[in-house]
């Protein structure tokens, strides 16, 4: 705001009227008012809720100073000066936004919608830049005036915490990224590989010999190029420059049915493998806060852990795919009594019907020998390293994050509770879909997303799994998709061989637990997870058979 205006809103419209603003007759800006004895006090402190009128006109203020560019002027009217203050010069300085128009929408309590049109120029390259986001007003602890309460989504609605607008020379070449048939893959077409295609092109744009364009992006968070850092995201392209071709391992098919399959539930995620090669060839999610949780997530996985449980019952001499097992409707571990679904119970059955039926006792009692041997606590992460790959924190699919699993030492009630997938156990789709990959194939291949050959970078190793193991793996996943197995009507339709494991996760303070889904058939293996998706028939498998079918 220029210097000597003040400002205030008269029958709803914003107009100047001399110096200070002021709001329902306070000076805001002075923090003073006059008496009628011409004795001057200071303004009462306000509390409580900002008012309906406190709220129109701080928010309106701020939006002419953003909008004149006075970073200052704005950033007063918000709860963290300073933080306001260099997002806000930002926005003019470093990413180049000039022609700024706001437009508020109605207020809904203290939330204030509006919508963004500028202008973006950079070296005599323009191109405009509309985007709608949200503010709060609260009231300030110490002042008791009407602020906006400062989050850098204020300044776009993709910025987080660390995280700016910049604009210029893009800090790597475009690439044009194709699957493993060279057909195209874009963002546009495929909502979920954003943060792929972002990842790769960080990671390789360089090394497939793209020319770089003057692009507007959100510079993320964390050491960049690190393990940590967070890839550039683009936001608007002023000049395009030449992409180099990048060969990745998905397929365009079966991406575009786990596009399709993830849109069936709020907060889904899958991956699809080839188990052979360890090719991914889908990677999709449908979460609102955009998180790739398809190879990051790091949640308990419920009964499909049992693959890896049985396992290790297997490998430990405790129990034999056709050997008989107890399956009573509950089991005692260490003063905690744990239950299955509705404590149904099997007599005279074997390991392959109690895993085809998902009986949690079966899969906690026969391990008392192993507490016996004191080496309960560490059997099932020894399984996970030895025979899957898992929990090591070394695999490189190439230039894209994720996350190998955690299958922590334990002890007590936490040892019986990580056989059934709970506890401390975590894993990620793109895990589960991996343990599927390693039943079917007979050995574990590291997932990646672009071939080692492109970096020559090292892959993770796992021993392969015994012949008998692997046999018997397959017979219990088989199980579970055929006669009253948990699985037949989810993976009808799906072509053999096939094997499946469901799967459900109680999470504190969730209402409904989470659900998951992993198996293998059409030449893919596959893994998913829905958020408070309840059982795993319920929502997660749909999707997985959805990508299986595709292959």
């Amino acid at each position: 705001m220029r210097s000597g205006a003040k400002a205030a809103i008269v029958g709803g419209v914003f107009v100047v009227v001399g110096t200070g603003v002021v709001y329902g007759g306070y000076q805001m800006l002075s923090g003073d008012d006059s008496s009628s004895g011409g004795h001057t006090r200071a303004a009462p402190v306000r509390t409580g809720p900002p008012r309906a009128d406190e709220i129109t006109k701080t928010a309106q203020a701020f939006f002419d100073a953003w909008s004149k560019g006075d970073a200052a002027a704005a950033s007063a009217l918000t709860n963290n000066n300073a933080a306001a203050q260099t997002a806000l010069a930002g926005f003019h300085d470093e990413a180049h936004v000039d022609k700024v128009t706001i437009t508020p929408g109605a207020a809904t309590g203290a939330t204030v919608p509006y919508t963004v049109k500028a202008e973006v120029a950079y070296e005599g390259k323009t191109a405009p830049l509309a985007y709608s986001s949200r503010l709060t007003v609260v009231r300030g602890v110490t002042t008791g005036k009407a602020l906006v309460d400062w989050q850098p989504a204020v300044v776009h609605p993709k910025l987080k915490t660390g995280q700016k607008l910049v604009t210029g020379a893009a800090k790597s070449p475009e690439i044009e990224a194709v699957d493993h048939r060279g057909r195209v893959l874009t963002k546009e077409k495929y909502p979920s590989l954003g943060t792929v295609l972002d990842s790769l092109r960080q990671k390789y744009g360089a090394k497939a010999n793209g020319t770089p364009g003057v692009e507007t992006w959100i510079e993320g968070g964390g050491v960049e190029g690190g393990a940590d850092s967070t890839p550039n995201q683009t936001l608007l392209t002023l000049a395009k420059g030449k992409p180099g071709k990048l060969t990745t391992t998905l397929d365009a098919d079966v991406q575009a049915a786990a596009e399709q399959a993830v849109k069936q539930f709020a907060e889904s995620s899958v991956v699809a493998i080839e188990p052979s090669s360890g090719a991914i060839r889908a990677v999709a999610d449908n979460r609102q806060d955009g998180f790739p949780a398809s190879l990051q997530a790091s949640v308990a996985p419920g009964s499909t852990m049992k693959i890896i449980t049985g396992a290790m019952i297997i490998q430990n001499g405790v129990g034999g795919a056709n050997q008989q097992v107890e399956c009573p409707a509950t089991v005692p571990w260490e003063g905690y009594t744990f239950h299955n679904l509705k404590d149904f119970s099997i007599s005279g059955g074997t390991l392959t019907e109690a895993f085809a039926k998902s009986c949690n006792t079966a899969f906690i009692k026969p391990v008392k020998p192993l507490n016996d041997k004191h080496i309960a606590g560490t059997a099932l992460g020894q399984t996970a390293r030895d025979y899957f790959g898992l929990g090591q924190d070394n695999w490189k699919l190439g230039g894209v994050k994720s996350f190998d699993g955690s299958i922590p030492e334990s002890s007590g009630v936490e040892t019986a509770a990580s056989y059934i997938g709970q506890g401390k156990v975590q894993m990620s789709p793109l895990d589960l879909a991996s343990v599927s990959a390693t039943v079917i194939n007979g050995g574990f291949q590291q997932p990646v997303i672009v071939p080692q050959s492109l970096d020559d970078r090292e892959l993770a190793k796992a021993k392969p799994l015994p012949g008998s193991l692997a046999t018997q793996l397959r017979q219990m996943m088989h199980a579970a998709t055929t006669g009253n197995g948990t699985a037949v009507n989810t993976m009808a339709g799906v072509p053999g061989p096939k094997g499946a494991k469901t799967g459900s996760a109680e999470v504190d303070q969730q209402g409904k637990s989470n659900s998951w889904f992993t198996g293998y058939g059409n030449g893919l293996a596959a893994a998913a997870l829905v958020q408070s998706g309840g059982h795993g028939v319920d929502a997660a498998g749909p999707i997985v058979a959805r990508v299986l079918r595709a292959g």
